[in-house]
């Protein structure tokens, strides 16, 4: 047994394993020297000590162990079971397990009770906020931009043209983007604002617009949707007084004023030739205000000619009936001027007699009295006369002034009177109108508000209403 420990054996012995060491190495019976060499070897200064010489005897190398011989038979090799990895002392009972790492049998039952009571925790907490926001906050809010897009357009709706950078336009748009509340964004006040601008706008253009006869003309829109360079039929003209304007700005609103303009007059004297009907009855004077309407367009009056042709033979033809619902209730010019109002000469023609008698019966005796007043005359021929210097003219004018318009107002007390005449009007228009006043000639009808009425219908108004 020594001998095994110093490296030794016999050569004789056949048992023995073979000598692996190298040739030339001695045993060493040095025991401690083995294990210093092992230490050296395991701590890596193994190299160290193979190039310093060793003070003491030369070591041998351990020799190498002997292999385990395999067993004969049926014998089975045990192998060590592994050893199981140990766990903290602690860990089963922080995994829900009993005291001193035990696990007692109602643990799986109480984990998956508080996991189901989470689980489903999460999910009610889930649906009452999905129905808060789809049946309270989503509502809420489409309420809240319903209120701002409505405050928006009628701040776009207002303040437009000339007020589009308008400060009192930002300022109204700050208050509706800091609104919370629908309530609170429809309490803005957009239209006092943007009356007050208006205000201030067009007084600064009645100011610079008027003409030398101190007039303006303003160009309103029937339409508040259409566009400002809109010129078809929903812009309308009408000329008025400066003074006259100036009341209409202080006592019209933002939505009067946002849609309409005011300009300097452009107008055309056009003259025209109609009837005593369109001509208002006849009854207007130089000087009066009138507007103007479209009785009947002209495609309905093509269309009712081939309509009042086409009738069967046999029959009798009769006058086609045409009806217009007119497509809005506004004049197509308004404020038109009468300059000049000519009757047509036929009503100048005078053959008048006028005879009156009496006639008294006394005893057979009768006595009879006469008296006769004629007067024949022709309005145009005096005219020609006076104007040629054959008769006096200051007579002429003094008999003959005004006598279209003194028959007219005459015929009208009288209620009688020449209802074929025609008349010829010299009107002021506007520019642009004046094509269609053309055009429309015999489709026109003037008609006189009664705002600016000429003396004789303010007087009939009084005597009707006191």
């Amino acid at each position: 047994m020594l001998d095994k420990l110093k490296g030794s054996k016999k050569k004789n012995n056949k048992d023995s394993p073979p000598d692996l060491r190298k040739n030339g190495e001695k045993e060493s019976s040095d025991v401690g020297g083995k294990i210093q060499d092992l230490v050296g070897k395991i701590s890596g200064k193994a190299n160290k000590s193979e190039e310093k010489p060793s003070r003491g005897p030369v070591k041998k190398a351990r020799p190498m162990p002997k292999p385990r011989i395999k067993p004969k038979g049926d014998e089975k090799i045990r192998l060590k079971p592994k050893d199981k990895a140990k766990k903290p002392i602690g860990a089963k009972a922080a995994s829900g397990g009993g005291p001193f790492g035990r696990k007692l049998p109602g643990d799986d039952d109480d984990q998956r009770t508080i996991i189901g009571a989470a689980v489903f925790g999460l999910i009610l907490i889930i649906l009452v906020a999905s129905g808060y926001y789809f049946l309270v906050y989503a509502p809420y809010q489409e309420t809240l931009q319903d209120a701002k897009a409505t405050k928006l357009n009628e701040i776009n709706a207002y303040f437009k043209g000339p007020l589009a950078v308008d400060p009192e336009k930002q300022a109204l748009l700050a208050d509706i983007d800091a609104g919370v509340t629908p309530e609170q964004v429809l309490s803005v006040d957009v239209i006092g604002p943007a009356t007050n601008s208006w205000r201030t706008y067009q007084n600064q253009q009645l100011n610079s617009k008027k003409d030398p006869f101190d007039r303006v003309m303003i160009v309103y829109s029937t339409d508040p949707s259409a566009p400002e360079q809109d010129t078809s039929g929903s812009q309308k003209n009408v000329i008025m007084k400066a003074s006259d304007a100036q009341r209409f700005i202080s006592q019209a609103d933002a939505t009067v004023l946002a849609n309409m303009e005011i300009q300097t007059p452009d107008t055309v004297a056009v003259p025209i030739i109609i009837s005593r009907l369109q001509a208002a009855g006849g009854l207007i004077s130089v000087g009066n205000m009138v507007d103007v309407y479209l009785r009947v367009s002209p495609e309905q009056e093509q269309q009712a000619q081939p309509e009042q042709n086409e009738t069967e033979e046999g029959e009798e033809a009769q006058p086609a009936q045409t009806t217009q619902t007119p497509e809005s209730s506004t004049p197509q010019i308004s404020g038109a001027t009468v300059l000049a109002i000519l009757r047509a000469k036929d009503s100048g023609t005078i053959d008048a007699r006028v005879t009156r008698g009496q006639s008294f019966s006394v005893n057979e005796l009768i006595s009879q009295s006469q008296r006769e007043q004629t007067s024949s005359a022709d309005v145009e021929q005096l005219l020609r006369a006076a104007a040629s210097g054959g008769f006096n003219e200051a007579e002429t004018r003094a008999l003959l002034q005004n006598y279209g318009i003194k028959l007219s107002d005459f015929e009208r007390t009288s209620n009688l009177g020449e209802l074929d005449a025609q008349y010829l009007l010299l009107l002021e228009v506007p520019r642009e109108n004046v094509l269609f006043l053309i055009q429309n000639m015999d489709s026109i009808i003037l008609t006189v508000p009664t705002q600016q009425a000429p003396n004789w219908m303010i007087n009939e108004l009084r005597t009707i209403y006191g």
